[in-house]
């Protein structure tokens, strides 16, 4: 996809004109921040644009090289070469750049594992999985904050929900969401035999207040006393928050927190996120319906990748990509490579819905 000369002196043209307005020092309060958020979005497309607008100035000024210099002109011919070569993924750089982005790339997420078929297992799966993606956010410099946990008896998750921040959560963990499949012996096997069991994974992109309005009375609000795995009480007040949208009948439990106070208003978190993912699920019609059902019931037939531990292995069925460095990705910074490749897969199937 080659973007035309004229599109690209349009592209410098809005680059320049932001540049000046935020140097200008006039801008103050929602135009300043308009424009900053603009300037930042189109900064990457604009540095790409130049290096393409560069390589192909300097194309055209070798290629209009007249030097009698045989040494000058075979020197001419190399560098045209090199530029020739290069080309073709400065412009796919630049087309990748270009490309509409998802208003909630930027924005932090909610992570909630639920464990599926399997039991313990799943649970402790649940758990794994739980720490994989502590781990990789610690990798990128993100900030992770549990907002609520159901822990199973032996250490395990049947439900745990975080709240991850910093600079592009959403874009690059949106594709976790949906089954993940582990294969290995339960530490409760005594026969060793390989059990398959599997969780549940969604991401949320989190909304600001403005983008999801909640009102009051759409609300039903039950307080209880907290109670931990096996029926042991977390605390002796009535601090656990129950609410209930009744709009849409979604249910948000938090009961982490000791002051009732902070389990609202985490319960409150997710409960946004929730209904704003459900905003752009109805929004974005058919391509939502295809990734509401990515997310399935946790059936292990249903799965987007297997963890599996005889073998070593993880494979992430959407791209057909078989990694042999199972612990590593389970340790976080291995993850990268799976997001990579399934950002990758994105982007070139947007690239060539554009072409057709």
């Amino acid at each position: 996809m080659s973007v035309s000369d004229e599109r690209l002196a349009q592209i410098a043209h809005r680059f320049a004109e932001l540049e000046a307005r935020l140097a200008s020092g006039t801008l103050e309060g929602e135009a300043f921040v308009a424009a900053s958020r603009d300037y930042a979005e189109l900064e990457p497309v604009a540095r790409v644009a130049a290096e393409v607008v560069a390589m192909r100035a300097e194309l055209e000024s070798l290629r209009a090289l007249d030097d009698p210099d045989p040494d000058m002109r075979a020197l001419a011919e190399e560098e045209v070469a090199r530029i020739k070569a290069e080309l073709p993924e400065a412009e796919r750089k630049l087309a990748v750049a270009m490309l509409p982005r998802d208003s909630a790339d930027q924005r932090p997420a909610m992570l909630e594992i639920r464990a599926g078929t399997g039991g313990d297992e799943a649970a402790l799966f649940a758990a794994d999985l739980y720490r994989m993606y502590e781990r990789y956010a610690a990798d990128q410099g993100w900030k992770v904050e549990m907002i609520s946990a159901n822990a199973s008896d032996i250490g395990g998750f049947k439900e745990v929900v975080a709240h991850i921040s910093g600079t592009g959560v959403f874009a690059k963990l949106k594709f976790e969401s949906g089954v993940h499949r582990v294969q290995r012996v339960p530490v409760t096997e005594s026969g060793g035999r390989i059990h398959t069991s599997a969780a549940t994974v969604a991401v949320l992109p989190e909304p600001s207040e403005v983008d999801v309005q909640i009102e009051d009375k759409d609300l039903k609000i039950d307080i209880y006393r907290a109670s931990g795995a096996g029926g042991q009480h977390v605390n002796t007040t009535d601090s656990a928050v129950r609410i209930t949208h009744l709009p849409t009948g979604l249910v948000v439990i938090c009961q982490d927190e000791r002051s009732q106070h902070k389990n609202k208003a985490k319960a409150m978190q997710v409960l946004r996120a929730r209904l704003y993912e459900k905003m752009r699920e109805e929004a974005h019609g058919a391509e939502a319906e295809a990734r509401k059902a990515m997310v399935g019931s946790g059936d292990r037939s249903e799965r987007i990748r297997t963890y599996n531990f005889p073998q070593g292995r993880v494979t992430d069925h959407r791209i057909n990509l078989t990694l042999h460095r199972l612990p590593e990705i389970l340790e976080g910074p291995g993850l990268g490579e799976l997001i990579d490749a399934l950002i990758a897969e994105d982007e070139a199937k947007r690239l060539a819905a554009m072409d057709s």
